[in-house]
């Protein structure tokens, strides 16, 4: 785990204002800290939250002592004074700062008696985490290994602050920006904050936590798991949240997972939220950055629908709580739709995936997942990456289309365009065996040999009989699907629904803005008569629902 304070923006862009990197792990054997200061993702470099929020500041002192922070400007001007007293038995003091400006340098000082630490350098602007597995792992030099694992031996599980910390808050340089492979500073996070930061043109902190390997479960807390019937399911076969031992992990291990192994190490149900997530509940955060997904298209695949918007809610509510509300309860929460894996593979793990990234709506924010962003990247394949075609290089396209997404949905820009192109209506012609589409953008057909469309024939409860529906034509906002095989009969409509759905940037539709079009699974049904709404002349209008009922596993 990482934390990154980028005043270091500077070593990139012709600016004084900066980005500052945090990369976290946490340590096998937990101890309780028993000297004066600050809590240990606490340091030199570091960015706190800006205004309208306040800043989250805690430590360890003597129960029972009062404990003065002071923040300091240029030439040691006081900008403001906190007291706080130290509570008994965990012997921490938690103070927040009154909401500033973006901007630095600054001094904080924590004294306690006659013992004074002082951080130095500190800037205000916004702080992200960004957090998942390998793909948010991967470092800047891998996209132009080992895998460690932590497993915490004690049983309690929950840690309240970190014992390690690979890369204390940092300006940005070349080395750790490239560790080595799968170590620090996230790609990913990294590349998104420097997006943002071009936009925003203030200081940024970057906190990366991340693990490869490992599913969602690992990264959901007890009270998440339960919400989703599965820490009762765990608890049956004997598992233990937290309860784990230190051995190292294959980068390829997550490709073996199968419900019906035990999970072990860092994939142990709520084992990183206790080690990795807990401890930074206090911190005041603007968004969240996740990328993560592909070890459950090997395991409880169809219960992603409801563990991943579980795991957004519940984080929300703790980082809000952990902050004393300073981090807003509806947290801008971005991720990764899932890329690609194996060409020609019949497999359809990775197609269900990504669709219940989007608790099966397709699209976000969406009722489900309210203050969420999505980054479509089934287009971003690498057959060739030496680490894996699980672990595509290009992650320069997956960070500017989050940060597109954040810029909207976090930062409320009305002008940005973050999302590729919706079905919204069908139309069946059934005299001349056509199904016309019509979506939510101006397309752009992108390739037309895919076979990247597909119709179901048949009635349930009988499986569906799904047959390529080829691309006619595309006009404007509408795409012309030929229906050969299948009649009159359609109930429903699938695109791009394939572990490989197309090669590099060659997905079928795009928009004008080169933002691919997202996979969907859509229910047609017949619309029914609306008063004072003819049917389209030649045609019948059909319903598109988000869908489940046809596709084997959902």
């Amino acid at each position: 785990m990482g934390l990154l304070g980028v005043p270091g923006l500077r070593l990139l862009l012709p600016s004084p204002l900066r980005a500052s990197l945090l990369v976290l792990r946490a340590r096998c054997f937990p101890s309780r800290r028993a000297m004066f200061g600050f809590a240990s993702y606490y340091g030199d470099h570091m960015v706190l939250q800006k205004e309208p929020a306040g800043a989250v500041v805690w430590g360890y002192g003597e129960p029972g002592a009062a404990v003065t922070v002071v923040l300091s400007g240029a030439g040691g001007l006081v900008v403001m004074k906190k007291t706080a007293r130290v509570k008994g038995p965990s012997g921490t003091w938690t103070t927040v700062l009154d909401p500033m400006d973006q901007g630095g340098p600054y001094a904080l000082t924590a004294g306690q008696g006659s013992e004074n630490v002082t951080l130095r350098d500190v800037y205000f602007g916004d702080v992200w985490l960004c957090s998942g597995q390998s793909n948010m792992a991967m470092t800047v030099l891998q996209v132009g290994s080992a895998v460690r694992s932590c497993r915490l031996r004690q049983g309690s599980g929950r840690l309240d602050d970190l014992e390690r910390i690979d890369l204390p808050w940092s300006i940005p340089t070349a080395e750790n920006l490239g560790h080595g492979n799968f170590t620090y500073f996230s790609a990913v996070c990294w590349l998104l904050g420097r997006y943002l930061y071009e936009a925003l043109r203030y200081p940024l902190g970057l906190v990366e936590a991340a693990w490869g390997g490992t599913p969602i479960e690992a990264w959901s807390s007890p009270r998440a798991l339960r919400a989703c019937g599965l820490l009762g399911d765990a608890e049956r076969r004997g598992f233990k949240p937290g309860l784990v031992f230190c051995t190292p992990l294959s980068s390829a291990l997550f490709s073996s997972i199968s419900p019906q192994q035990q999970l072990s190490g860092p994939q142990t149900p709520s084992v990183l939220w206790n080690a990795m997530i807990h401890p930074l509940l206090n911190m005041t955060l603007r968004g969240v950055a996740w990328y993560q997904g592909e070890a459950n298209a090997f395991l409880h695949t169809d219960q992603y629908n409801c563990t991943f918007p579980a795991l957004i809610a519940d984080w929300r509510r703790a980082f809000h709580a952990g902050s004393v509300g300073q981090t807003e309860l509806l947290l801008p929460f971005g991720f990764v739709q899932l890329s690609t894996y194996r060409q020609q593979s019949p497999a359809d793990s990775f197609a269900r995936l990504r669709w219940h990234q989007t608790a099966d709506l397709g699209v976000v924010p969406n009722a489900r997942m309210p203050g969420t962003f999505m980054a479509v990247a089934m287009d971003l394949g690498d057959e060739r990456s030496p680490y894996g075609s699980i672990h595509p290089r290009d992650k320069q396209n997956v960070a500017h289309r989050l940060q597109l997404g954040a810029r909207a949905v976090a930062y409320g820009e009305k002008n940005v365009i973050f999302q590729g192109p919706y079905p919204t209506r069908a139309v069946l012609e059934v005299t001349r065996g056509l199904l016309n589409v019509t979506y939510s953008q101006e397309l752009v057909w992108r390739r037309r040999d895919t076979r990247a469309f597909e119709v179901c024939c048949s009635s349930p409860p009988s499986p569906c009989g799904w047959l390529p529906a080829p691309v006619v034509a595309v006009e404007s906002r509408r795409v012309t699907l030929a229906l050969a095989g299948c009649g009159g009969l359609v109930l429903a409509l699938r695109y791009a629904w394939a572990e490989w759905p197309c090669d590099y940037q060659s997905c079928v539709l795009y928009n004008s803005w080169g933002l691919p079009a997202p996979p969907f699974l859509l229910d047609a049904l017949a619309a029914g008569e609306t008063p004072g709404r003819s049917q389209p002349a030649g045609g019948r209008e059909m319903l598109l629902l988000p869908g489940s009922r046809f596709s084997p596993g959902i």
